[in-house]
């Protein structure tokens, strides 16, 4: 099926009666809203259609929350805000699952100062020698960080078979015009030194399941997923059976060489779903009405 190239958002809102919609990228780029962004979300609102942002964010969702709010977004154009981290922080707490349970309480982890209420209310004890660890926590690397940094971490972890917990899937997001590694990028590493690592977020099943929940029972096939990462947000929502729009203008901009506002040409594209092996419904430049 061929990909439609959107002008704006409008012309297929109404086949759908909820958005699960993506941050990083798609609403802003990490210091301010992207263009129109702010507009869209109150034409939805507008429209009556329920929106679920869903982020691959290695924190809990009150802090994610608080943040969009300063930088524009009201709370009440969204119904609700999921986060990889908050799915992370919740399997901590709860450890109701055998993979969880076996874990120990021990732990090492891997990211910057703000992501330190990863680690509240939860059955783990923070150390600061991998010798000392159970299982490494991984929510990312500071801005400037490189993956080549953490190897000798990575290599005396994998030597010891800790088990790792990756907040976030992502390999890297656009941040203020500058690519910056994610927590994916480390945990890919990880596991190429052969290290068992458990994700969270998207693309995995269940962070859909927990925002589905949050939708109050909008069937999936009344659902649009949008994104601007293939490997996340559209092989999720493939995966789940969403349709799904791309937005352009994000992480993949340069691989289809395009400027800002701009759609690609169809042929390249394609190409780049393909060697993906994600399909997107429709794409968009940026998230505008």
């Amino acid at each position: 099926m061929a990909i439609r190239l959107l002008e704006g958002l409008a012309p297929v809102a109404d086949a759908y009666d909820a958005f699960i919609i993506d941050l990083w990228g798609v609403l802003h780029d990490g210091g301010k809203p992207l263009p129109g962004t702010v507009e869209c979300l109150s034409a939805l609102k507008a429209a009556g259609k329920r929106v679920v942002l869903l982020s691959n964010a290695p924190r809990p969702a009150a802090p994610a929350i608080k943040r969009l709010t300063e930088i524009g977004f009201d709370r009440t154009l969204y119904q609700d805000l999921m986060t990889s981290g908050e799915e992370t922080w919740l399997h901590l707490k709860r450890r109701d699952d055998p993979w969880y349970a076996a874990l120990g309480e021990r732990c090492y982890m891997i990211g910057p100062p703000r992501d330190l209420g990863m680690l509240e209310g939860v059955r783990a004890e923070r150390v600061w020698q991998v010798e000392q660890a159970d299982f490494i926590l991984n929510t990312g690397a500071d801005f400037g960080d490189t993956v080549e940094k953490f190897e000798p971490l990575l290599q005396a972890a994998s030597g010891r078979n800790l088990k790792m917990i990756c907040a976030n899937p992502d390999l890297e997001v656009i941040m203020r015009g500058s690519r910056e590694i994610c927590a994916g990028a480390l945990a890919a590493r990880y596991q190429d030194l052969g290290g068992e690592v458990r994700y969270h977020g998207k693309p995995y099943r269940s962070v859909y399941q927990s925002c589905f929940a949050l939708l109050d029972g909008v069937p999936p096939a009344r659902i649009c997923a949008i994104g601007d990462s293939l490997r996340t947000d559209i092989l999720g929502a493939n995966g789940v059976g969403l349709d799904s729009i791309l937005v352009t203008g994000g992480i993949h901009a340069e691989s289809l060489g395009i400027a800002p506002g701009e759609l690609p040409p169809l042929d390249r594209l394609d190409a780049l779903c393909a060697a993906a092996g994600a399909q997107p419904d429709a794409a968009i430049a940026g998230l505008g009405w």
